[in-house]
């Protein structure tokens, strides 16, 4: 069951506590990629042979299979997706940012460029579920920042992907797909092998061996975040539904047996209420297995003395989904320091942004929300800054620089512009 635990009644470290998260899968993970960089496309079979139940006829799905699949999923699921979609697109866009040039002084032009990433591996995992969700969130703002070329990488079990996974990459643009998935997708795409093409960055969420995998071949490619398990952080006063916030807790826990679904209340009546509720939901709940472990492991329901002391417990765990099931929620926003992703009332349950409601999916976990942010089309793009000076404006500023120069005892720099200066007039 559930614990339920007083706020300053017991040490932090056990309040805080998130669970050691201990994979020993470095060196596995290390050649692997040693091995995918040798052998390309010849290991990629051999691992799909291991691992997946069989090597695909071929390792790039073929346009007869994008269409065989928008042909077996349920048109109202591809209603749905497509509606999802463009939910994501009509938030994301407003996060596309412009160059800008700048020319206040006379003789100066200084400016930045905005230049999309030419090319970018979307990872969808094949895992214990279809993650079509993912294909959309991960890959739609990389389309809207105009990256060049979008290609996916995801398990297909005995040579076959889930047909609601290719027809979310169908409706989201993604311009190819690789049946390969694990730590061997990872080494494909920052690699490259003789059919899945080298990109600039991967980004998507994985099991142990596809997070240690994006660690390693850091520097070769960028990556967007390292992904843990799933968490959700309840705030939550005593007129809240029990059933409404066991559910949401829930919703989280069945997602992976390390996930953390954590309740934060000044009501004692209600955690006793959701800790019997969640008991009642788990008896039911097909996932049942996988939610109790978590629940078990990481769950935990934290009375405190008000909801500005559950305010502030929950930016001092950072959680990747922050619900606020309280009155006048907008109250409460500014109070949010530390949230990958915020839900606010008590009729915006996090399954809604999982899905539907536009902002992104992909969030900071393990408390990193206290440093970084939700993906967002920024991921996809990089800046380059420039400067322009005629003759006259450098020679406006010249003494300063090279007095800055000499002050960091960087002579050739001084002597740099000291050469342009003294130049006959």
């Amino acid at each position: 069951m559930i614990k339920i635990m007083r706020y300053g009644e017991i040490p932090d470290a056990e309040i805080f506590y998130r669970g050691e998260i201990k994979t020993d899968v470095a060196g596995t993970v290390a050649a692997i990629l040693d091995d995918v960089k040798k052998r390309g496309d010849a290991a990629l079979r051999d691992y799909a042979a291991r691992f997946d139940g069989g090597a695909p006829d071929s390792l790039e799905v073929t346009e007869e299979e994008f269409d065989a699949a928008m042909r077996a999923v349920d048109p109202e699921l591809i209603a749905v997706m497509r509606q999802s979609a463009q939910n994501i697109r009509d938030y994301h866009k407003h996060q596309v940012r412009s160059s800008f040039v700048i020319s206040e002084k006379e003789g100066v032009v200084l400016g930045q460029k905005v230049i999309p990433i030419e090319k970018v591996g979307v990872y969808v995992p094949g895992g214990t579920a279809p993650l079509a969700s993912t294909v959309l969130m991960d890959a739609i703002p990389a389309k809207l920042a105009g990256c060049g070329q979008v290609v996916m990488a995801t398990p297909a079990k005995a040579g076959v992907i889930d047909p609601s996974v290719l027809a979310a990459a169908r409706i989201a643009g993604i311009d190819r797909v690789f049946k390969t998935g694990g730590a061997q997708a990872i080494a494909a795409l920052a690699f490259g092998t003789e059919t899945v093409p080298k990109v600039d960055k991967i980004v998507g969420p994985g099991n142990a061996y596809v997070a240690e995998a994006k660690k390693q071949v850091f520097g070769e490619v960028s990556i967007e975040m390292i992904a843990g398990p799933s968490e959700i952080l309840v705030v939550a006063d005593e007129k809240s539904d029990p059933r409404h916030l066991a559910a949401d807790l829930l919703s989280q826990a069945e997602h992976d047996r390390m996930a953390a679904a954590v309740l934060v209340t000044d009501s004692q009546p209600l955690a006793e209420q959701v800790a019997q509720e969640i008991e009642k939901q788990l008896a039911v709940l097909p996932r049942q297995e996988i939610a109790r472990a978590s629940v078990d492991q990481f769950g935990k329901i934290i009375v405190c003395d008000s909801l500005a002391q559950a305010m502030d417990v929950a930016n001092r765990i950072a959680p990747e989904h922050l619900e606020l099931c309280v009155d006048q929620p907008f109250d409460y926003l500014d109070r949010v320091k530390n949230a990958g992703s915020v839900f606010m009332g008590r009729y915006c349950p996090e399954a809604l942004g999982d899905y539907f409601s536009g902002p992104n999916h992909t969030l900071p976990t393990s408390g990193t929300a206290r440093f970084s942010s939700p993906l967002s089309v920024d991921d996809f793009v990089k800046k380059t800054q420039f400067s322009y000076y005629t003759r006259e404006a450098l020679h406006q500023v010249g003494q300063s620089v090279v007095r800055f120069a000499r002050a960091e005892q960087l002579e050739g720099h001084a002597r740099s512009v000291l050469s342009r200066l003294e130049e006959e007039t």
